[in-house]
């Protein structure tokens, strides 16, 4: 039997009027999912426990079926992890977005105008961190570049319980209720201030303004975190697993189960990524004897963050045609078992994650159907009176025998 999952980071919503009232989901075309819907089983999940922070670390865990509330210790060691980053049990790490804020002349009165600084590139970013890095690295405090705005700071001996706010949760509000606060946050409150002197006239970013690229003119620590530990996803589960996604986040969940992290040609973590190849990708890890793989999709996520209504709609789409479309047919010759959800809602009215219950459809070959739902979406999920409350048992109903 083989095993595969289908995440759509943030591809659940809420209905939008631009949509007819409908959600993405709904409007989407996606004859695959609607297939599998028809024949398998359909329902909701909680996918964030109550009092947890709705983020894609949390969410992930969960949906890998690991319990956050036993394993969860803060999303940027997870990514540091996935870095190569050699962490000490005193090491707190910290998520560094290179941020685009307005230019007001006050820090404290500027707006977060774009998180990702219009998704700068992973070569521009590495040189403005390297600056950054080359005025702030010491003795406790490392920067290290990463994925296009994605990039790390170890502290060590650091302090925890900082209580950072996460960019894409602020997004065209002024920040300045949401700065650190207090004493334990006045070196992270400095360096972010400074950090704007010493890159907004940066020649990169002089450039990215000539080709009418927002620039990336300030850090943005958050997600604050120390070394983690999982327990092996073959141990805990007794299958031989691999992850594959372009974002660090989940490839570090995956790491850290000891689950083999795969890279793909062409993966963004955005609607331009490689589909087609994420998939082919999978086929080829389980051709290899690997039994289960975790497709992560960013795209949708992405989509909501910048309220982009019809390339949500579009990513959407392209998971069921080029990722799913490709494994159904290369997955004929074996025995399998499909599960499809989102890990959190990214509503596109709101731009940032929600708590909410996300649909999910499980699929074994050969089923006939388990349910009356016509499709796949938000309200046939909830039609179907099926929940899953306790979010990290779904991977174990997911890889049972029935």
């Amino acid at each position: 039997m083989k095993y595969i999952v289908i995440l759509g980071d943030g591809m659940a919503d809420i209905p939008m009027p631009e949509l007819g009232n409908k959600t993405p989901l709904q409007c989407a075309k996606k004859p695959n999912m609607d297939s599998l819907a028809r024949r398998g089983e359909v329902g909701l999940v909680r996918t964030v426990p109550k009092g947890m922070p709705p983020g894609s670390d949390v969410a992930n865990l969960t949906t890998m079926g690991f319990d956050p509330r036993l394993y969860y210790t803060g999303r940027s060691p997870l990514e540091a992890v996935s870095m190569g980053i050699e962490l000490t049990d005193t090491d707190v790490t910290l998520r560094c977005n290179l941020v685009t804020l307005s230019d007001d002349k006050d820090y404290e009165s500027k707006t977060m105008l774009d998180y990702s600084a219009d998704e700068i590139s992973s070569e521009e970013a590495r040189i403005l961190i390297d600056e950054i890095g080359n005025r702030f690295n010491g003795p406790n405090i490392s920067f290290y570049p990463g994925i296009s705005y994605r990039h790390c700071m170890v502290w060590s001996n650091g302090p925890l319980d900082l209580d950072l706010t996460p960019p894409h949760d602020i997004l065209e509000k002024p920040i300045g209720e949401f700065l650190p606060k207090g004493e334990i946050n006045k070196i992270i409150l400095e360096m972010m201030v400074e950090s704007y002197q010493i890159l907004k006239s940066h020649p990169i970013n002089q450039a990215r303004i000539s080709k009418g690229l927002n620039p990336a003119n300030s850090i943005w620590l958050w997600g604050e975190g120390k070394k983690p530990s999982l327990p092996s996803f073959e141990e805990a589960y007794g299958k031989k697993g691999s992850v594959i996604s372009a974002v660090d986040l989940v490839k570090g969940i995956g790491i850290c189960a000891d689950l083999r992290s795969v890279h793909v040609k062409g993966a963004t973590g955005n609607i331009d990524t490689n589909f087609a190849g994420k998939a082919q990708a999978a086929l080829k890890e389980l051709e290899s004897g690997q039994d289960f793989v975790y497709i992560h999709l960013e795209a949708p996520d992405e989509c909501g963050h910048r309220r982009e209504i019809h390339n949500k709609v579009k990513s959407i789409e392209l998971i069921d045609s080029l990722v799913l479309g490709t494994l159904l047919d290369g997955l004929s010759k074996y025995d399998y078992k499909i599960m499809i959800l989102p890990d959190h809602p990214t509503p596109l009215s709101l731009r940032t994650h929600t708590s909410d219950p996300v649909p999910y459809v499980i699929y074994r070959k050969g089923d006939k159907g388990k349910t009356t739902v016509m499709g796949y979406d938000e309200f046939q999920a909830s039609d179907t009176g099926i929940f899953i409350s306790e979010g990290h048992t779904l991977m174990p109903r997911f890889l049972a025998q029935e």
